[in-house]
């Protein structure tokens, strides 16, 4: 997956470590491999939007003790070596820089730090029932209800287009969404209905 990258050199200039100037150089199988490049293009947009669940690593160069790799937590905080906790949920990676760099120059004289998106989790719907690849799959800005039944390898044999919808919300008060998939595919119609991040897509 191609990172997202962040970089910001922040102008404080007093610190106890100094940081130096150079920088270093039916399957049960997810139903994410079609979508690989898709997602990492996302990724590297500058707009995008960094999510719970979403895997960060944070490098603050020529302080390794201050630098690592970690997750995005449900709360949408991620905890920062000698920093404590830092919200990253909503924000891009230019904008998480900019806050872990003025955090960071508290105790580094002019760091320069870079946020990376290592793995995209938080744009993730869900297939289930007659299709060929269930599970979880990466979508991207824009992508359909076909375009993700046709990443997760189609529809099978035994498909029954009449009834599959698309389930939402949280967990006992979720609602079933109905989706036309005989009519989406002959006229493009999609119904209304935009794809959300925690979506299940229903197959009967």
């Amino acid at each position: 997956m191609l990172p997202a990258v962040a970089s910001g050199l922040a102008q404080q200039t007093s610190g106890r470590y100094p940081s130096p100037a150079a920088t270093p150089q039916r399957n049960a199988s997810p139903a994410t491999a079609p979508q690989h490049s898709a997602t990492a293009s996302a990724a590297a947009s500058p707009s995008y939007i960094i999510g719970p669940a979403d895997s960060l690593q944070i490098t603050v160069w020529g302080s390794p003790d201050l630098s690592g790799t970690m997750p995005v937590r449900p709360d949408g905080m991620i905890t920062l070596p000698n920093i404590g906790d830092v919200p990253a949920a909503g924000r891009t990676p230019m904008q998480l820089n900019a806050d872990i760099t003025a955090r960071v120059g508290k105790l580094v004289i002019s760091p320069t730090v870079t946020v990376t998106v290592l793995e995209v989790n938080s744009k993730r719907v869900y297939l289930i029932g007659e299709v060929n690849h269930v599970g979880p799959l990466n979508i991207t800005p824009g992508m359909t209800i076909l375009q993700a039944i046709a990443s997760a390898g189609g529809l099978t044999p035994y498909a029954n287009k009449k009834h599959i919808y698309i389930q939402r919300g949280e967990p006992g008060k979720q609602r079933n969404i109905p989706f036309d998939y005989t009519r989406a595919l002959k006229s493009g119609d999609m119904q209304g209905i935009t794809l959300a991040p925690g979506d299940t897509i229903v197959v009967p």
